[in-house]
Parts: structure tokens; C-alpha cells; sequence
């Protein structure tokens, strides 16, 4: 098995950080264009939606991110300490936001979704939230 985690600042300029950092950590596996492509993504929409959502863009705080490698079984954490989700089913619903002012707002947790095999949400109010995210990667015919 192997883990990674990392911390930093809750600004939207370390989004691409999160991003380079998830597809530098699964380049050993030798992944598919495809895949890192949505593992990319994945991280893009948690990780933005911990910054916008659960901290409001305050820079002081900070987002957690773990990663599991085993086999070739993903599991990526993506954690904020913020104002947590008040209804989870409705976070769940495509196009539901509480950042209404946003273009292309309410799309996160759908995409999210769809690119992975599962994903858990756990939140409390004023606690924060975890997004636990699993994909498996294509076997990619190496012995």
C-alpha cells in the first residue's frame, strides 16, 4: 500500500497544486490518459467545493487530502473543517447550490459521481466535511 497526504491553503490558486499533486502520485501506475484526466477532475470539484462551500475562501484555513494506493484500488480524501452540509441528499441533486451567484454552480458533487466508483459523504454542521472518494484503475496488462 501506498499513502500520501497533503495540506494547504483553501485558495482556488491551489486547486492545480491538488491536481498535479494527485496525477504525480499515480503516475507509477502507469494510468490511462483517461484516468488521470478524471482523477483530475474529481479532485478539482472536491477540492473547489471545500474552498468555496465549506470556508468561503478564507485562505487561513486548510484542505486535507489523503491518498490510498492499494493494488490498483483508489481511495482519495478530499477534507475541509468548515461550516459542514446542512441536507446531504440535497447536495446530491444536480444544479443544487448555495453559491447561486456562481457560473456553472451545483454540478461538483454530480461529476464527482459519475468519474468515480463510489463516493461517501460525511458532514457535520460547523465541523466540516469528508468526501471519500474510491475508483479503480484499468488493468493495465503489466505483470
Amino acid at each position: 500500500m501506498n499513502q500520501m497526504e497533503i495540506s494547504f491553503s483553501a485558495t482556488l490558486d491551489n486547486e492545480n497544486f491538488a491536481r498535479t499533486a494527485v496525477g504525480a502520485f499515480l503516475t507509477p501506475l502507469n494510468p490511462t490518459i483517461d484516468e488521470i484526466i478524471e482523477f483530475k477532475t474529481i479532485v478539482s470539484e472536491g477540492v473547489s467545493n471545500a474552498i468555496i462551500h465549506g470556508y468561503d475562501n478564507s485562505p487561513e484555513c486548510h484542505v486535507v487530502m489523503k491518498m490510498t494506493i492499494e493494488d490498483r484500488n483508489i481511495q482519495l480524501i478530499i477534507q475541509d473543517y468548515g461550516k459542514g452540509i446542512e441536507n446531504l441528499d440535497q447536495v446530491k441533486t444536480p444544479f443544487y447550490t448555495t453559491a447561486k451567484d456562481l457560473e456553472h454552480a451545483g454540478m461538483g458533487i454530480t461529476i464527482i459521481e459519475t468519474l468515480a466508483d463510489s463516493l461517501e459523504i460525511e458532514s457535520v454542521i460547523n465541523i466540516g466535511t469528508k468526501l471519500i472518494i474510491k475508483k479503480r484503475l484499468k488493468d493495465n496488462g503489466k505483470l
